[in-house]
């Protein structure tokens, strides 16, 4: 049981190693020759916690940084440093496991006394599909003697999320002032294609010929020869003659037209002349 811990210890570190291969290439190289298998025989303990997490668990917000506080007791006799803090991203796999990520890697030399605790902060960010993921951190200390050691500072599985959408976003606004606008031309759409027809159309008033033709009737035109003139008024008036009356039922002598008799000046009232 030991040597199984011991082995998945030294894997562990040589990811870690590799990791950190892209930050600090002489350092790495001094781990491996100093043989980083020793590392349980350090007295340090190391616990990880998220300010930011949830209390249903660590969630790692796509694009957001994940903040990680690592805090660190050294119960050895002389003062250890913490020189990198890095880790990865793992899918299990049955008995394998298989890196997804690599994670960012930063340097430190924070130096922690003996039998005293210091709390270091580490930082990364992700950008991958929602998923569940085992999230490995790794510590690289290094001892009064200039030796380095791998301590697991945490090993357990979290979520990938996607970061929460706003309705103050920009693009959520103008899609939904998009859709809007789709929506309220198909309902102008649909009503003016079928619902106006379910209404009765009214009719507008057109000018004053059309409001008069509409008076009359509309049947016919006025005959000018049907037009009668009416003396008297101020000035010659023309009136319509359209019979729009039956006559049959008038005597035949009020129906003719009175002759026009001419008054001779000078003559007596009482006397009429004939023409």
């Amino acid at each position: 049981m030991v040597a199984w811990k011991l082995s998945t210890l030294a894997l562990l570190s040589l990811r870690a190693v590799t990791s950190f291969a892209q930050i600090d290439a002489e350092v790495v190289e001094e781990v491996q020759d100093e043989n980083i298998a020793q590392t349980p025989n350090l007295k340090v303990s190391i616990s990880t916690s998220f300010p930011q997490s949830e209390i249903f668990g660590v969630k790692l917000i796509n694009g957001h940084a994940t903040q990680a506080v690592l805090s660190i007791t050294n119960d050895e006799p002389e003062p250890v440093s913490v020189t990198i803090i890095g880790g990865s991203l793992l899918q299990d796999a049955g008995h394998e496991s298989q890196i997804l990520r690599n994670l960012t890697a930063a340097r430190y030399s924070t130096e922690i006394p003996a039998g005293e605790s210091e709390t270091v902060p580490y930082s990364f960010s992700t950008e991958m599909h929602p998923q569940d993921v085992r999230l490995q951190l790794v510590a690289i200390l290094k001892d009064s003697k200039n030796a380095f050691h791998s301590l697991s500072a945490y090993n357990e599985t979290v979520s990938v999320v996607e970061a929460p959408t706003s309705i103050f976003d920009p693009q959520i606004i103008f899609l939904y002032a998009v859709l809007l606008s789709v929506f309220a031309g198909t309902l102008y759409f649909v009503y003016n294609t079928w619902i106006t027809t379910f209404f009765p159309q009214k009719k507008r008033g057109g000018k004053g010929g059309e409001r008069a033709k509409r008076s009359s009737g509309g049947s016919k035109k006025v005959d000018p020869a049907d037009q009668v003139a009416v003396v008297g008024a101020d000035g010659p008036a023309v009136t319509s003659g359209a019979k729009a009356y039956d006559e049959s039922w008038i005597p035949v002598q009020h129906l003719q037209r009175p002759e026009a008799k001419r008054v001779r000046s000078g003559t007596p009232k009482g006397r009429i002349v004939k023409s």
